[in-house]
């Protein structure tokens, strides 16, 4: 079997990616703002944070009625994808604050929902980031034989019907995190195809304190606090809410008509184009003038700008991508973009549907 080769980018004379960073900074220059995240940002995350503590404890201490207990469960799944999205996420890239360890804290809030970060930062930051789309290399595509997510990954007879089954597999996503591919990762030593980095003593406790928790607060402590079957269910509520709000969100700014799956040169393992053009090819935005959607997602609704600028945070998404718009009708990229989430949906689903029957 041929050793794996990581994809390279191509040294171009015009760097797409330099003329885009220059006006972007020149922006924040002409206004004296720094990139990072506002006292807005920081009281959403102190919120959400409480609201995630005091939920908690409610549905441990005080038992609610089985309706209002399922309907705090899918404010709790709720909860832990908005926490991802808006807190862990901006400290995972250091675009929260300046302050580097406040940007440390919040990225460890992803330990707070059970997960690990080095496995996030590695599968994330590193590999998705860099290798956006590109299969055998970024994980985000890679969900095994259940579903085919790339026109060069393998077509089986079920993808056929995928588009219809997708909706229960994105739930179960959270669950599948948790259990199971965190300890793939750990065991294997690899994300996909390729090698994790090496873990320090401190990342290997960190690791196990952080399943050793999650065990505690989620499993053993309500359990003995309302009982078996209580617990199954309203875990399970959590968790399928969370698993499919995490996906539908992902899965959206990446496996849609439109996006591009480059594929690199065989002999030379250079792609077709530079990092920036591969980024904005690869990716789309959805319903960016819907200020709830952007508030609740932590704009990555936004993520054309979120790939090319992951260190600016993304209160300042909208502003930029004016910047980044302008800059794409110059060099004539499309830069591809659903008005709505509703209509970004439809266009995942004839994706898949289109995957299933090419």
């Amino acid at each position: 079997m041929p050793e794996f080769a990581i994809p390279k980018f191509p040294v171009v004379s015009q760097s797409l990616h330099a003329e885009l960073k220059k006006r972007v900074q020149a922006y924040f220059d002409e206004r004296g703002i720094v990139s990072t995240g506002t006292p807005k940002l920081f009281t959403k995350a102190i919120l959400m944070v409480i609201a995630f503590v005091l939920l908690y404890i409610q549905l441990m201490v005080w038992s609610p009625v089985w309706y209002l207990g399922v309907f705090e469960s899918i404010i709790l799944g709720g909860l832990i994808a908005a926490i991802g999205f808006n807190v862990m996420h901006d400290g995972s890239h250091g675009s929260f604050s300046t302050n580097k360890w406040i940007n440390r804290i919040a990225a460890s809030s992803i330990s707070l929902l059970g997960a690990n970060h080095f496995m996030w930062n590695m599968k994330h930051n590193m590999i998705h980031h860099s290798f956006t789309n590109i299969v055998g290399v970024d994980d985000d595509i890679e969900i095994g034989i259940l579903m085919r997510m790339a026109p060069s990954q393998k077509r089986l007879k079920m993808h056929k019907f995928q588009q219809y089954y997708f909706w229960f597999l994105y739930m179960l996503l959270y669950m599948f995190w948790i259990f199971f591919t965190d300890y793939k990762k750990y065991f294997s030593r690899k994300i996909g195809n390729v090698p994790l980095k090496k873990m320090s003593i401190t990342d290997h406790i960190e690791f196990w304190g952080v399943k050793l928790y999650h065990a505690a607060f989620f499993i053993v402590i309500p359990i003995y606090a309302v009982g078996w079957l209580s617990w199954l269910v309203g875990f399970s509520i959590m968790s399928v809410v969370a698993g499919f709000v995490l996906s539908i969100v992902f899965q959206l700014a990446h496996t849609v008509e439109q996006t591009a799956f480059p594929v690199a040169d065989i002999e030379s393992h250079k792609l077709p184009d530079e990092f920036a053009a591969h980024q904005i090819k690869t990716t789309a935005n959805f319903a960016t003038k819907n200020k709830l959607v952007s508030w609740l997602v932590g704009g990555l609704n936004f993520q054309i700008e979120h790939h090319l600028f992951p260190k600016i945070s993304h209160v300042h998404y909208p502003a930029i991508s004016k910047i980044v718009r302008k800059v794409c009708a110059e060099y004539q990229l499309q830069y591809i973009e659903y008005p709505t989430m509703r209509k970004a949906i439809i266009a995942h689903f004839r994706f898949l549907r289109t995957m299933g029957r090419a």
